[in-house]
């Protein structure tokens, strides 16, 4: 069993790990940046070290650095959380060089899947269904323009590598594609290392849905089941909700057999999510796979009383699955935000000072953060500072809930999104259930 565990991430994500290791009884080692040292997660940890200055390239990103912290705190294994370090399977594949174990996939399955024209086709082979596109990464512009044309506008062009909406672009005709082909592909390379780009047919109203998997060592896979995440600002989540409102109970379960069956293909271990665009007639096709824990994980465990992390540790451990898919339930329905510190109205980052932090309180709250009254949220990283989390009998429930919560929740010194999630879950589209990946677009 694993004994001693290094967070190889920041903020809120690595609180919650840290949580989940004390019910384990398991020592902790957080590492921090300069800009981190004050942030409450360190204090958590058992122990701590400082990684490097701001920047995350010095820091969050620096496998060597990591890697000595690791020997020096002699501990047994590596979690990397979310971002960072937790889809770059050469990190993975240096933790286990050097007798680490990584809570996580094989660092081969983290490359496969990290390449998302190589996932498509890796999907394609197990059976998921794919939705209409390039079967190869493009070279050139005139590549993508013919591809284009073949596939039908509009399109969305996409970034091989990476994720979280960098490269990412919808297009409508040539001029557009030629105009955004050599920025995005700049971007992704500079982001990821990697500028490779690919073309999808775009789906219109399409929702963004997902299913969490669970995968041993000994072949034993489970799902549990969906998320809805169709309300996204650039092409990045802001609400998730599970259940998903709008699915059939037959669609819910063919999509949890489609992920299952793949999850076990594909030869994936721990926890995972497949992601997945659903038309307005329910056809769902493949997106990607996430091959860490999500963002938005809570909602998941608040509907089936799953500790995904826990989960996680016990698999990386050598351990199996207690958990059958007939012990798998839906109870309720849960609702979590992302709170950015941004201008509501820009989505511009709002870095400074908390003056001023108080966070709702209830049963039915669940509040995830990495920040504090006196707080300096820098512009360095990320500027999600929280996860607000609610639960509810139902799902008008948990928007009435979610509603008090956001009211209640003070944080003053800088701007956040607050303004802006009140209007997503007062709009009538938004209570009915009529979302898609377009509704901040077109109604806030």
């Amino acid at each position: 069993m694993i004994k001693k565990i290094l967070i190889a991430n920041r903020g809120e994500i690595a609180a919650r790990i840290i949580h989940a290791c004390k019910k384990l009884h398991i020592h902790t080692v957080a590492i921090y940046s300069e800009a981190d040292q004050d942030s409450p997660y360190v204090q958590l940890a058992d122990e701590c070290y400082l990684i490097g200055p701001p920047h995350v390239n010095e820091s969050y990103l620096n496998v060597e650095k990591i890697v000595e912290v690791a020997k020096k705190a002699e501990l047994d294994a590596i979690h990397p959380g979310y971002g960072f370090m937790s889809e770059n399977g050469d990190f993975a594949r240096k933790c286990q060089e050097n007798g680490f174990i990584f809570i996580g996939p094989s660092a081969n399955i983290i490359e496969t899947m990290g390449d998302k024209v190589a996932a498509r086709k890796l999907m394609k082979e197990a059976g998921v269904p794919i939705i209409p596109g390039t079967e190869n990464a493009l070279s050139n512009i005139d590549e993508a323009v013919s591809a284009a044309e073949e596939i039908g506008y509009p399109i969305m062009l996409k970034a091989s590598a990476g994720g979280g909406g960098i490269g990412m672009q919808v297009v409508h005709n040539d001029d557009e594609l030629i105009k955004a082909f050599d920025r995005n592909a700049k971007r992704a390379e500079s982001f990821f290392g990697d500028g490779s780009m690919f073309i999808e047919k775009l789906l219109k109203t399409a929702r963004h849905i997902e299913i969490q998997v669970l995968a041993d060592q000994f072949g034993h896979v489970i799902h549990l089941f969906e998320r809805e995440c169709s309300i996204q600002r650039r092409n990045q989540k802001v609400i998730e909700e599970a259940p998903a409102l709008f699915l059939s109970e037959q669609t819910r379960l063919k999509m949890g057999e489609v992920a299952v069956q793949a999850t076990k293909q594909i030869g994936y271990t721990n926890a995972g999510t497949i992601e997945f665009l659903v038309d307005e007639q329910e056809n769902f096709y493949f997106l990607e796979m996430n091959t860490r824990i999500q963002v938005e994980h809570p909602i998941t465990e608040e509907i089936t009383g799953v500790d995904i992390v826990s989960e996680q540790i016990n698999i990386a451990s050598g351990g199996r699955l207690t958990l059958h898919q007939n012990d798998i339930q839906i109870d309720g329905h849960a609702i979590e935000v992302r709170i950015y510190a941004e201008d509501p109205k820009t989505f511009f980052p709002s870095p400074g000072k908390i003056t001023k932090y108080e966070e709702p309180t209830g049963d039915n709250i669940r509040i995830e953060s990495s920040i504090r009254e006196g707080s300096n949220v820098t512009p360095f990283y990320d500027p999600m500072i929280s996860k607000l989390i609610v639960s509810g009998n139902s799902r008008d429930e948990a928007i009435t809930y979610l509603k008090e919560a956001l009211h209640t929740y003070k944080i003053d010194g800088i701007k956040t999104n607050i303004p802006m999630l009140l209007t997503v879950i007062d709009h009538e589209q938004f209570k009915k259930g009529n979302i898609s990946t377009n509704f901040v677009q077109e109604y806030v």
